[in-house]
């Protein structure tokens, strides 16, 4: 009997470095100054190569990639809070 409901390991991987791709591209292209969608129809479309030429695009002027550089810097926690007496 065919099991038509299985799907291998390798469509399983494939999948998810689809949709990593498609996330990371639209991330990465938001921070550039494009826009979500840019980057995400680069990702959705093309996939793993959509990444790599979200990656190759130039920052625009003002943009948070060129302001606070390739990294984004982490956001420190507000003071926390005094400790209560016993």
């Amino acid at each position: 009997m065919i099991d038509i409901g299985t799907i291998g390991a390798k469509a399983l991987y494939l999948l998810f470095a689809w949709l990593i791709s498609a996330a990371a591209a639209s991330w990465l292209s938001e921070r550039k100054g494009y826009g979500e969608r840019a980057g995400l129809t680069f990702g959705l479309i093309l996939s793993v190569l959509g990444l790599l030429i979200v990656l190759l695009l130039p920052a625009r002027p003002g943009s948070k990639w060129r302001v606070e550089g390739w990294r984004p810097r982490r956001r420190r926690r507000a003071a926390e809070p005094p400790a209560r007496p016993s």
